[in-house]
């Protein structure tokens, strides 16, 4: 409910209408068989909208929800790493980053230093390096090492997969399709072992017509 006495008024094909009193917009509103909705309740007087409120609604909730996915697809997963970590841990952290990337998400591979190990940073950089070369199968690298504070990390973007897809089914069709292989020859159009030979290269053509023959067909 609209408790102002006067509103600013915008009309269904957003045209100005100027300043009236509320009644006066509520009352044409419902001649158009519409709805007067405050939309900058901020301003004054406060602004009005002459519309279909369940429309309305409907785009601001559109709107919020492309937001949502705007928003979700700059956030990343984070994996640590330790400069000392052995084999088996970083397999295991390295194989959940390959999840993450395969599910559509960017993954930021960090590298923590612990007391003297920041005057070694390049054992971090060849770690990362190692962490990146695991993950090729999943992702690229968005961001190369960058050292910061005490750690250094990259960002691995998720693969596009849907070119793979693409050249995978062509294949799969091609395979389920393929002709039949077409039938020997038979007597005079078989290729002799010599004549193959010949060729190639690989036997000069007087010892071709000397090779050994297949056996004529009865």
């Amino acid at each position: 409910m609209i408790r102002i006495r006067e509103v600013r008024v915008i009309d269904d094909e957003g045209q100005q209408l100027g300043v009236m009193a509320t009644q006066d917009a509520l009352a044409l509103a419902q001649e158009k068989g519409l709805d007067l909705v405050e939309v900058a309740p901020t301003a004054v007087p406060p602004v009005c909208r002459i519309l279909d409120f369940g429309q309305y609604k409907y785009e601001i909730q559109k709107r919020e929800r492309e937001a949502k996915k705007k928003q979700k697809s700059q956030t990343f997963k984070e994996i640590r790493l330790r400069v000392k970590i052995d084999t088996n841990d970083l397999r295991t952290k390295l194989r959940r980053a390959g999840e993450f990337l395969d599910d559509g998400d960017r993954v930021k591979v960090t590298v923590q230093f612990r007391g003297r190990e920041m005057t070694h940073a390049n054992l971090g950089r060849d770690l990362l390096d190692k962490a990146a070369g695991m993950l090729t199968e999943h992702g690229t690298i968005e961001r190369p090492p960058l050292l910061e504070g005490r750690s250094m990390y990259i960002v691995m973007a998720p693969i596009d997969k849907r070119a793979e897809r693409k050249t995978e089914r062509a294949e799969g069709e091609v395979a389920n399709g393929q002709p039949e292989a077409p039938a020997a020859a038979s007597g005079a159009e078989r290729e002799t072992i010599g004549d193959a030979l010949a060729a190639r290269g690989r036997l000069p053509a007087k010892e071709a017509a000397e090779a050994p023959q297949p056996p004529a067909e009865h």
